[in-house]
């Protein structure tokens, strides 16, 4: 078996569409096509149902491809071990993190000790694709507030941490040491699009106290929230740990909510039997330590 061979039939396989395989692997139609009819006739099997110009996997070709992949795969993760051999410092590391305001100083953290190590972020939403993404190896860590679950997926809480409103420090609510949340329900919050999941969070937790927050600014960025929330334009809800510096900022105040418990669970995935470089174990050290130490200042 031609290792092209394999490449251009997982082509073929992902496009349904020999001319666009043909051209994506710049090769001629008719030597791609051969070439399938080869890999066919010596599995005795058709791999493919033709349809006109387009061409569909049949269930021989869909056990096949599965098997393929997986070969593929094994042969990435060969390629990562010989690299890693290289030693801890020149590692590369592909994480996801749903925690935008903690990962720049989680990174600058760790690259002070570690600065050739390379760090590629991947961009993912739901629970489903950081699922996806871990059991095709195609990052190393998900480090997020949704458990991430499957077969091979290990999910370690990192910390819980309750959520705290941020306040003028001119607000009535200042003086306070907490609050029961149903106080809130006539203030102006500041929160992160609808979109995110730390909004859907949030007004979850106004649903169980009863209301439905009273939204004055919807913004994308958590520091530009803080800003707002320091020139007296509204409150917000605020993880101690996201604060940094500004949790001494003498222009806010940060209060109790002690109805109801607003908490939330922070937690690393990774696959267990997805390879990880000495750099990527380091880092899985580093995270468990960051976070711990982190939270535990408040």
């Amino acid at each position: 078996m031609e290792f092209l061979q394999l490449k251009y039939f997982q082509a073929v396989a992902r496009l349904e569409h020999i001319t666009k395989a043909a051209k994506e692997l710049n090769v001629s139609q008719p030597s791609l096509s051969n070439s399938i009819q080869r890999l066919e006739k010596k599995l005795g099997v058709p791999l493919f149902v033709r349809e006109g110009r387009r061409i569909k996997l049949n269930s021989f070709g869909k056990t096949y491809l599965r098997r393929v992949e997986r070969a593929f795969l094994e042969l990435e993760e060969g390629e990562r071990e010989i690299v890693d051999m290289t030693g801890l410092e020149h590692g590369v590391i592909s994480i996801s993190i749903t925690l935008p305001y903690i990962l720049p100083t989680l990174l600058k953290e760790f690259l002070t000790s570690h600065p050739h190590v390379r760090i590629i972020q991947h961009q993912l939403g739901s629970a489903l694709e950081i699922q996806s993404e871990l059991e095709n190896a195609l990052i190393d860590f998900s480090i997020s507030t949704v458990p991430v679950t499957g077969p091979d997926i290990e999910w370690l809480v990192l910390a819980k941490e309750e959520l705290c409103l941020t306040v003028p420090a001119s607000h009535p609510f200042a003086s306070r040491e907490s609050i029961s949340l149903i106080e809130a329900a006539n203030e102006p919050f500041i929160t992160l699009s609808s979109s995110s999941n730390f909004r859907e969070i949030t007004d979850g937790f106004c649903r169980i106290a009863g209301f439905e927050p009273n939204i004055a600014f919807e913004l994308e960025e958590a520091s530009s929230i803080q800003t707002l929330v320091e020139m007296g334009l509204g409150i917000t809800f605020t993880l101690p740990l996201s604060l940094g510096n500004r949790a001494s900022n003498p222009n806010t105040v940060q209060i109790k909510i002690k109805d109801p418990e607003c908490q939330r669970t922070f937690g690393i995935a990774w696959n267990r039997k997805h390879y990880l470089s000495e750099a990527a174990v380091h880092f899985r050290e580093f995270v468990i330590k960051f976070f711990g130490e982190s939270v535990s200042t408040f």
